[in-house]
């Protein structure tokens, strides 16, 4: 897959996003919804830690797409995000018609580093967007940012 320096960099914010989570006592995981004409709109990291496990940042950005974008201009939009969408983001992103996906790691290889870490599994099962979502375009993952986000994995489950 090829992405561009501007995709990369919206990458990198997710990345940072995931870190401060992570900094914050969350979850490490950050997006950042992108308009079609390349203007960042909104970003969000895990918010988990409330209590509320709906609190992911993808689910966030659709809910706030749906308040503050038409049709045609979530249609025309990118989730920029640091792992791939679990089955209820990937639900939400879809039912409000959200553009394309475009992660840094895959449900795969974060099922399996935290099956590596002992981490129990999560209470829905993690499948690939296209399974719950079969119009969306997905792309990733990114292996030039996957080593970090693997990082951020490994010290949230290390301190626990």
């Amino acid at each position: 897959m090829m992405i561009d320096s501007t995709e990369l960099s919206h990458l990198r914010r997710c990345v940072e996003l995931a870190r401060q989570a992570l900094e914050e006592g969350d979850e490490p995981f950050g997006s950042v919804l992108v308009s079609g004409d390349g203007a960042v709109l909104a970003e969000d990291h895990n918010r988990v830690a409330s209590g509320d496990r709906t609190r992911h940042p993808e689910f966030e950005l659709a809910r706030w797409s749906a308040a503050n974008m038409t049709p045609q201009e979530r249609a025309a939009a990118t989730v920029y995000t640091s792992g791939e969408h679990c089955p209820m983001c990937a639900a939400a992103h879809a039912w409000v018609g959200l553009g394309r996906i475009v992660y840094v790691a895959s449900s795969q290889q974060l099922a399996g580093w935290l099956s590596e870490l002992n981490v129990p599994p999560p209470p829905v099962r993690t499948l690939p967007v296209n399974e719950v979502a079969p119009e969306v375009t997905v792309e990733g993952p990114v292996p030039e940012l996957a080593d970090e986000v693997r990082e951020l994995h490994r010290r949230c489950y290390a301190r626990s």
